[in-house]
């Protein structure tokens, strides 16, 4: 339903349109080149809600986990030159995770641009090769429908991050405006039918069938579908890491994730799989290893919405394009159903092994923190992380109950990515969420910590500080010769101090009991709060493929255990 045409600013234009498209947050730091929009923000602000950050890469970052927790695009606004750049690392670590995300940006003045203006810079070049698309808004009259046909691609199909730059005098001149409905995404289809009477075909004279759940399950919102095909086929499932939270953890056939640092008896499953079922995921390097080694017994039936993922890194037996929650849908109706009483049996093997290789101590270790902090939590916690040994074990060892609780890097592996994400999360659900972090990766982006305390997030931030870039680190020692080349941090920084500078409550833990305490504490605070955990530096990650390695080259214990 339309309304009547009026004649409005492009800054007005802007709001408006994003407003139409049901927006009520965005994330953004002000600049002269995009303070018109800011005044028009300014007279919506009670339709429209800006979170201003500390840095433009905080505000992407948060945009992002704001539409990982909710689904929803995330929005973002920058000025020209070092804002617009500030955010690439942002736009990049959305679109390697296929996040749908409209990054606005403000520029100089057509008459100006090309000139080397001051703060001028071609964002649209520097982020064509991470966007699905992106625009250059030269004619005002187009300004509203650019908007709505950003968010419309950044969600339609495999979701990904779009960008709008917004030069000043198309922010300030007057253009008609004519209100629209919300943009919706484009229809879904499940695959080809022939593709689909393939993959049945394949899946009815499997006797070892492994469902692998990638992060399109979670966005293609097909997580009901994964766990009844499993129950009506008998088979087990695993996930890649961007793939977690798509299945319960309870789940009994749900074996965690598999890969580089997965679950021991994820990976051998898959490993003696007679047949994979890949659904939304992009067999990654860090999740195949050694690709000429991967999975040898196996049929591969690989299910995406994106056609160019299929036979990308991993050649299989049966592609299917389509949305994977239909296409699943038609499967589920088609095959047989079955029992493989060997199979389960074979898995429930390889769950016992790695029940043993767990070492338990009551020491402070990430298995007891990330224990003491799934028995705090409760099913609505988003869980964010940053990147490194602290991010696999959270994969390792957090339980999720439901989608879209786990917000972490999984293509790009941006450190500094959890706070923003973290608080962006908690802005979206409406829900407290928890920040694991290492001392490395906070240093990043801990300027995040002023929106934290300005805005009163209520964030829990688990710091694990081993003093040393702790996944590098461990590389030194198995792959290097322990050469410890600028992995020792050896930092004076005082993170409890820290905290309370910015205005947020900080506690020291140096006992479980401590932190388990402190923990319960921090949960029930209606504010952020910040607890440092000090733990091993020699703690590994474990198991572990060394890289290219395969099933064969497994590393289940510590060199010299």
């Amino acid at each position: 339903m339309c309304g009547e045409v009026m004649k409005l600013s492009g800054s007005e234009i802007l709001i408006r349109t994003l407003i139409e498209q049901n927006v009520d947050v965005v994330f953004g730091y002000p600049g002269g080149q995009v303070i018109n929009i800011y005044d028009t923000l300014y007279q919506h602000q009670d339709e429209i809600k800006h979170i201003l950050t500390a840095h433009e890469q905080g505000a992407a970052h948060a945009a992002d986990g704001y539409a990982r927790s909710t689904g929803k695009v995330g929005v973002v606004i920058a000025t020209s030159g070092p804002g617009a750049t500030n955010l690439v690392t942002g736009i990049a670590t959305a679109y390697l995770d296929s996040v749908p995300l409209v990054a606005i940006t403000g520029n100089v003045s057509l008459p100006l641009i090309g000139r080397d203006s001051f703060q001028e810079v071609d964002i649209t070049g520097i982020t064509m090769p991470v966007t699905k698309h992106n625009y250059f808004v030269n004619k005002g009259e187009v300004l509203a429908d650019t908007v709505r046909e950003a968010f419309k691609l950044a969600m339609s199909g495999r979701p990904g991050p779009v960008l709008i730059d917004i030069p000043k005098d198309i922010q300030t001149s007057l253009y008609d405006y004519e209100p629209q409905p919300a943009v919706t995404a484009d229809e879904k289809t499940a695959g080809d039918g022939d593709d689909i009477s393939a993959a049945v075909e394949l899946i009815n004279n499997a006797k070892k069938p492994y469902i692998y759940c990638g992060g399109g399950v979670i966005s293609g919102d097909a997580s009901e579908e994964a766990v009844e095909l499993a129950e009506k086929i008998d088979a087990v499932l695993g996930c890649s890491f961007m793939g977690l939270s798509a299945v319960s953890t309870d789940n009994p056939r749900f074996l965690g994730m598999q890969g580089m640092h997965g679950h021991y008896a994820s990976s051998m499953a898959q490993h003696n799989a007679d047949l994979i079922i890949a659904i939304g995921a992009r067999f990654s390097d860090r999740a195949t290893g050694n690709k000429a080694k991967y999975a040898p017994k196996a049929k591969i039936i690989h299910i995406d919405i994106d056609n160019a993922e299929i036979d990308k890194n991993i050649s299989v037996d049966c592609g299917i394009c389509g949305d994977v929650k239909l296409t699943l849908q038609k499967i589920i109706d088609s095959v047989d159903a079955k029992n493989n009483p060997e199979w389960i049996e074979k898995v429930s093997a390889f769950s016992a092994q790695e029940k043993e290789q767990l070492k338990l101590t009551s020491d402070m270790t990430p298995y007891n923190l990330i224990d003491v902090i799934n028995k705090t939590v409760d099913a609505d916690t988003v869980i964010a992380t940053d990147v490194g040994q602290h991010q696999m074990w959270a994969a390792q060892y957090c339980k999720f109950s439901k989608p879209r609780k786990f917000v972490s890097s999984g293509g790009l592996g941006t450190m500094g990515f959890g706070l923003g994400a973290a608080i962006g999360a908690q802005i979206g659900s409406g829900k407290k969420s928890v920040l694991i972090t290492g001392d490395g990766s906070f240093g990043m982006c801990l300027n995040e910590l002023a929106t934290a305390a300005s805005y009163n997030v209520p964030v829990v931030i688990v710091i694990f500080n081993n003093g040393v870039l702790g996944m590098v680190r461990q590389w030194q020692t198995l792959f290097f010769d322990k050469h410890y080349s600028n992995t020792v941090l050896d930092r004076k920084t005082d993170f409890v101090k820290l905290a309370e500078a910015f205005g947020i409550k900080g506690y020291r833990c140096t006992e479980m009991a401590e932190f388990e305490k402190t923990m319960k504490s921090a949960f029930e605070d209606n504010g952020p709060v910040l607890i440092e955990c000090f733990i091993d530096k020699d703690e590994m990650v474990l198991p572990m493929l060394p890289p290219g390695g395969s099933m064969d080259d497994i590393i289940v214990e510590r060199l010299g255990d």
